[in-house]
């Protein structure tokens, strides 16, 4: 119960808990079974918790998603059911992701600028060609377009 109330766990990481404590199986597949049935776990609303907040506040794609779920021992049905809760926008949120990041590039030049953003988008779990295209896009935005602010010389004779 002490794990829980620090951190929402998986079926499978409470297992390993309560594995760690000595008890026998039988009595673990009883306190798991009862937790369920209270609802203290539930690894399809973990598995929402885990994607909404990987979106929101990460930034993730559904690679590392998906991979954070597998990680936590979330079955592969649930994980699925989760993502397919998912807009498919991932275009989009690479984009901004992107576009938030292209900013601070300016310095660099456009080869190194590309290649740093596309590994910033593909370790957030977008796939090749999201992360080309938003890096790309986001790239061309931040150099041509709005927001370019600073001085500007001009000859004058």
């Amino acid at each position: 119960m002490r794990k829980l109330r620090t951190r929402s766990l998986s079926v499978s990481e409470a297992r390993l808990v309560l594995k760690g404590h000595g008890l026998a199986t039988d009595a673990i597949d009883d306190v798991i079974d009862d937790f369920v049935r209270r609802g203290y776990l539930d690894d399809a609303v973990l598995a929402e918790l885990l994607v909404t907040s990987g979106v929101e506040r990460k930034g993730q794609g559904r690679v590392a998603l998906s991979r954070a779920l597998s990680q936590r021992g979330i079955p592969r049905e649930v994980i699925d059911a989760a993502l397919d809760e998912l807009p498919d926008d991932d275009a989009e949120r690479a984009l901004e992701f992107a576009r938030t990041k292209a900013r601070s590039m300016g310095r660099l030049d456009p080869d190194a600028a590309l290649r740093r953003l596309v590994g910033q988008l593909s370790r957030r779990g977008y796939g090749g060609s999201v992360a080309m295209n938003a890096a790309k896009t986001a790239l061309r935005e931040a150099s041509f377009g709005g927001g370019v602010s600073g001085v500007r010389f001009v000859d004058s004779d």
